[in-house]
């Protein structure tokens, strides 16, 4: 699909969502939802890549691009907002597709509302073993302010300064380059004092998303979703690896595609976590066929 998307916003009960949608009213929709600390416009490679034909709906999730910066930043908080943006829309039979929390909000929808899609792709969507969820692992944090996130640069010359600054640096590097310059692009908006730009997602508020990622009834709903789902993991984390922060290599559990009653594991061993942002052609296959082969 080719073509600037248009670019809309939406009241989810005063929190403002910004959406923007490529193709024609009354095609099929595809519902695209970013992760955290990401925006909707890190999914136009992805868009360039799907055939003609189909609606595309990809949207700023609360804390991000251009929505509302309001809390509270846990992980239901996303998936009401993205519930009620689905029934004012009236989006129903979809494909939902959900990167990293992305993925764990669509499967949130779904769980909760049946008519809304037809299918799932869960790209890497954290979520995690079920253990995990049974624990605290940010006990050792007393607040969002001590999460490694909260102490990213924020103060930004220009988007193109971002781009330089990233596109050497791992796992960015790995990305592909138009990839890593619509996230920087559009990743920031003017600083509120007029001197440059800051990130979209403020650093503080990406960390409290982080600190809140626990706080979740996944596992709850996932035996409700009896549609297709196919979950795309990328290179297993080793077990040692005790990094909050590295996604070089996948957090979601093993077993996620087989707790669904209707799930395929998909298992990408040489991409890392980012996998629409190393290979949106690929993400691309994946979502217009259920049965795509890697």
């Amino acid at each position: 699909m080719q073509g600037e998307p248009a670019e809309n916003r939406f009241d989810a009960d005063g929190i403002e969502l910004a959406y923007f949608e490529w193709g024609e009213s009354g095609a099929p929709v595809i519902l695209l939802v970013h992760a955290t600390g990401f925006h909707a416009r890190c999914w136009d490679r992805t868009v360039a890549a799907l055939p003609d034909g189909y609606r595309v709906i990809a949207v700023d999730m609360r804390g991000h691009g251009r929505s509302s910066k309001r809390g509270p930043y846990v992980w239901a908080s996303f998936a009401r907002d993205l519930t009620l943006l689905v029934e004012g829309l009236g989006i129903e039979q979809a494909i939902g597709v959900g990167h990293s929390m992305g993925g764990h909000c669509v499967t949130q929808v779904a769980g909760r509302r049946s008519a809304v899609f037809r299918r799932l792709l869960l790209v890497d969507p954290v979520i995690l073993d079920p253990e995990i969820y049974r624990g605290d692992r940010y006990a050792a944090l007393s607040g969002p302010e001590d999460h490694p996130v909260a102490r990213r640069r924020n103060r930004w010359a220009s988007w193109q300064e971002m781009y330089e600054r990233f596109k050497d640096r791992h796992p960015f590097s790995l990305w592909q380059p138009a990839v890593l310059a619509d996230y920087c692009r559009y990743g920031l908006l003017p600083a509120a004092d007029g001197d440059g730009f800051e990130l979209a997602c403020p650093p503080l508020v990406e960390a409290s998303i982080y600190m809140g990622s626990t706080q979740t009834d996944v596992y709850d709903l996932i035996p409700r979703v009896d549609i297709p789902v196919v979950v795309l993991r990328a290179k297993a984390r080793d077990p040692s690896e005790q990094s909050l922060m590295d996604f070089a290599s996948s957090p979601t559990w093993a077993g996620v595609a087989a707790a669904f009653p209707n799930g395929r594991d998909v298992y990408l061993p040489q991409l890392t976590h980012f996998i629409p942002m190393q290979d949106p052609a690929l993400t691309a296959r994946f979502i217009v066929d259920e049965h795509a082969l890697h």
